[in-house]
């Protein structure tokens, strides 16, 4: 939890770098939370039928799309790659498996590179 919340204090950071542990532990708990969401449309009866998403889960998605997309430069700035490969999620299948890749990827070895020195945690 301390990831998640950390990410969000960090919401509209897209310079830096975020470490796999960082990036991970908050896509973990945004996805659990994403879960919870859905769950609670559908016990509320809001979600849109046969689609799974309803009011509760559209609004967490609008509330964590901006730390979401700064937290995952930051992963690519990490690996000494710039943001703008998250343009790569754009191609349907290879992109976003190729992301993955990136994402899963560890530190540039040597402690800094051009975002910045490689913090620790």
């Amino acid at each position: 939890m301390y990831w998640y919340l950390m990410v969000f204090k960090k919401y509209s950071r897209f310079y830096g770098r975020a470490r796999r542990r960082e990036f991970w532990m908050f896509m973990l708990f945004n996805m659990l939370f994403l879960f919870l969401t859905m769950v609670i449309d559908n016990k509320a009866g809001t979600a849109v039928i046969g689609f799974g998403f309803g009011l509760f889960s559209i609004a967490y998605l609008v509330v964590a799309f901006i730390p979401t997309l700064a937290v995952c430069v930051r992963r690519l700035h990490d690996i000494g790659e710039g943001g703008q490969l998250m343009l790569l999620g754009l191609v349907p299948v290879l992109g976003t498996a190729w992301l993955l890749v990136l994402f899963a990827t560890d530190s540039n070895p040597g402690g800094g590179n051009q975002y910045g020195r490689c913090q620790k945690g």
